[in-house]
């Protein structure tokens, strides 16, 4: 015999339209997006990880200071690695502000992916990297002025090796707007000459290591051998190399946070459901207790409650998948290929994606209605008949000292009464919070970092040369540079920025005198490492060295320590009058671009912040709305469910003569109050974590940005959490208006 509680579904549908449409919009709304991402996220990562086979990468590369001979390859190959030519020039480009690195068409490592148009075939021609590209407004067709030379892109690429767009290894983060690569036929590379030419090869083992420990362990042997015969300038084990791992890194995050944030939504919905079905069951307790006492069982009226969440839930996974492999995985693809360098992919069902969009959503949405459900029809049939769906004796009402006016007791009250509901409105807004100041936090705290950056730079142009090379610019000052690593207590290792100034340098206010250093106020962050501490630093291979820190300095642009020249040459065995570098507030015009290997502008210290602009701005976008959403639904169905609660007490009111405004002032001000409250109360507490969000984040970055939230990034998130309730408190006033004055006499027991 079919079940006749059945039929009440239609007609429950119905009477609660508007609550079911607006959580069935939001959950394909959300389901869609985190599926569309995870999808995409998921068939890029096997296209990436498949890609270092396809494309044959490289497990390594250094560069030396001059080019190799036959017998050094030999006696490195003798290591059981394979040696393979991958030299490089490094351009300014005229039509727009860049350095383009440029190879020959590699034939057998690191091997290119054709994005679009053809290879390069002829001289004068060059395929340029898909991204970067399309950064900086350049078509397959059009002409580039490189260095003294014009070039016609014939094609759009993906480079293995460059993923991400890192200029070097020390760099805190890629650029793809003002650093790019490409490629050009011999004939073409041979016709720059030796201007910014750089002697990179790279390697791989005859076997593979197994994991980072075995390849970090195999790079520590091979370092050694390559040390002691040859000068290496630059080293770069492919385990360690952000250009490299980047990407796949930072996708592989991104899935985790998408599961996160729809476990998080799923879990606060399913708990409104369960509190709305507490109300509905408060409502129907004599219907219920009629039913149990007419033989139907605890199951069915269990199961019967439960069909409209789990319904609801269950179509919204359905939609949400298929725009999420359709729409939003298009939206996914753009905001992926609009920040990392890939190649091409295909398009993966996604079991995983499948459980985390569909079957976890459903099994959360039952599990926690069911525990609900079960505790709140375990009351005897008798007990639903009389209405008392209490569980223990119910306690003495509070008193409220009578001094209180008559209306601030009738909203301490409702608050009381509607205890549960307000708690899950304080937890909701909670989350809501997290998300907004998510979306509102990282581009104030770049901003920031960006503004730092540019008001604190040494000076304008920072040289550093291949070897030391006299200029007659006026102001230009001399300087060391050099670079080791720093290995944190994790292991990890980053790269810091060695500087040996002169004594009384006009572009940094530092006292040195002997062997102590100043450090950079970003890497005693980042690092914990204080004035009168030895900050104890690596060179490739072995060597290790010691440094007595003297003192902070303000330098955010990067991980940095600060010497005089004389300490500088001492420790590093250099010539005392030697120098490797220039400060300068103008341009250097006078020293040929074969001897400089990297000019710094502001434009090169403020990549960070633009870079992170252009990957993640969208992404917060996205957060911010989804943030103001989710406020809006949770306050709408619970301050939804406070109304019909209190609407048999909202008719006695009304027959007593209080106005419809007057009745808004009491429960709605009260539902306004918890709200506003909420908002301030919780917004410490989530600084706290987006802090520690923050710290966490950086810590996977090279350099360091700090943590920072101005003001008015929070008075925007009040005042947007305001306006969002103005409209739910408008819709509640409606319906505060629609309670009849019958109910009241109607339901008197």
């Amino acid at each position: 015999m079919r079940n006749p509680l059945i039929k009440r579904l239609p007609r429950e549908l119905k009477s609660e339209f508007g609550k079911y449409l607006v959580i069935f919009l939001f959950f394909i709304l959300v389901i869609g997006f985190v599926s569309g991402f995870l999808v995409t996220s998921g068939s890029m990562q096997v296209a990436y990880h498949d890609g270092f086979e396809k494309y044959n990468t490289e497990h390594g590369n250094y560069e030396l200071l001059k080019e190799a001979d036959e017998q050094l390859i030999e006696t490195l190959e003798k290591e059981n690695v394979t040696i393979y030519e991958n030299h490089y020039i490094e351009k300014r480009t005229k039509d727009f502000e860049s350095t383009l690195r440029m190879f020959k068409k590699r034939e057998e490592v690191n091997l290119e992916c054709l994005m679009g148009g053809e290879w390069p075939a002829l001289e004068g021609e060059i395929a340029l990297d898909r991204l970067y590209a399309q950064n900086n407004g350049v078509s397959i067709g059009d002409t580039l002025k490189v260095g003294a030379k014009e070039l016609k892109v014939t094609g759009l690429i993906a480079l293995p090796d460059y993923s991400a767009l890192y200029a070097s290894p020390s760099d805190m983060m890629f650029d793809a707007n003002m650093f790019g690569v490409g490629i050009v036929n011999e004939d073409t590379f041979e016709s720059f000459g030796k201007g910014g030419y750089h002697y990179s090869y790279s390697w791989k083992y005859d076997n593979a290591p197994k994991d980072d420990e075995e390849a970090r362990e195999m790079s520590e042997n091979f370092l050694e051998v390559l040390t002691d015969n040859t000068v290496v300038t630059e080293y770069i084990p492919e385990y360690s190399n952000q250009a490299i791992h980047f990407t796949g890194d930072d996708m592989g995050k991104d899935y985790m946070m998408f599961i996160v944030f729809l476990d998080i939504v799923v879990a606060i919905i399913a708990f409104i459901f369960a509190i709305t079905t507490n109300n509905t069951i408060a409502k129907e307790a004599t219907v219920i207790g009629t039913l149990r006492a007419s033989g139907y069982s605890r199951g069915e009226l269990i199961r019967h409650y439960m069909t409209m969440p789990v319904l609801v839930t269950l179509f919204s996974a359905v939609v949400g998948n298929i725009l999420g492999y359709t729409y939003f995985r298009m939206v996914a693809e753009d905001m992926y290929y609009g920040s990392y360098c890939l190649s091409t992919y295909e398009v993966l069902w996604n079991a995983d994606a499948f459980i985390q969009t569909t079957v976890i959503p459903v099994v959360l949405m039952i599990v926690i209605n069911y525990v609900m459900l079960v505790s709140k029809l375990r009351l005897s049939p008798l007990k639903f008949i009389r209405r008392d769906l209490s569980k223990r004796q119910k306690k003495k009402v509070i008193r409220l000292n009578t001094k209180i006016g008559i209306m601030k007791r009738f909203r301490i009250r409702i608050i009381c009464q509607n205890m549960p509901n307000y708690v899950m409105i304080f937890v909701g807004i909670f989350f809501a919070n997290i998300i907004l100041l998510l979306g509102m936090a990282f581009p104030a705290l770049l901003d920031k970092y960006q503004e730092d950056i540019t008001s604190n730079m040494i000076c304008e142009y920072q040289y550093v040369l291949k070897a030391p090379v006299e200029t007659k610019e006026e102001g230009a000052e001399e300087y060391c540079a050099g670079s080791l690593t720093y290995v944190d207590e994790n292991g990890r290792e980053e790269g810091v920025t060695l500087f040996g100034i002169v004594p009384d340098s006009q572009y940094l206010d530092i006292q040195l005198a002997g062997k102590g250093i100043y450090i950079s106020n970003a890497l005693s962050e980042k690092y914990g490492v204080l004035e009168g501490d030895t900050l104890k630093l690596k060179e490739y291979g072995d060597d290790t060295y010691s440094f007595v820190v003297e003192g902070i300095y303000y330098y955010p642009a990067g991980l940095s320590v600060f010497m005089t020249q004389e300490y500088f040459n001492e420790t590093f065995d250099y010539d005392e009058d030697y120098f490797n570098g220039y400060f300068s507030d103008t341009e250097i015009e006078d020293i040929d671009d074969m001897y400089i290997a990297t000019r710094i502008t502001v434009n090169d210290m403020t990549k960070v912040s633009r870079q992170l602009n252009d990957s993640i701005g969208i992404m917060l976008d996205l957060f911010f709305v989804f943030g103001v959403l989710m406020f809006m639904l949770i306050i709408y169905l619970l301050s939804k469910i406070i109304i019909e609660k209190n609407a048999q007490s909202i008719s006695m009111t009304k027959i007593l003569g209080y106005t419809n405004n007057e009745i808004g002032g009491l429960y709605i001000m009260s539902t306004t109050i918890v709200v506003i409250a909420s908002m301030i109360l919780t917004l410490p507490l989530v600084d706290r974590i987006m802090e520690w969000v923050c710290m966490i984040m950086m810590s996977e970055f090279s350099g360091w940005l700090p943590y920072y939230v101005p003001v008015s990034a929070y008075i925007v998130i009040v005042v947007s959490g305001i306006l969002a309730y103005a409209v739910i408190a408008f819709m509640q006033f409606r319906k505060v208006k629609k309670v009849p004055l019958d109910m009241a006499l109607k339901n008197v027991e």
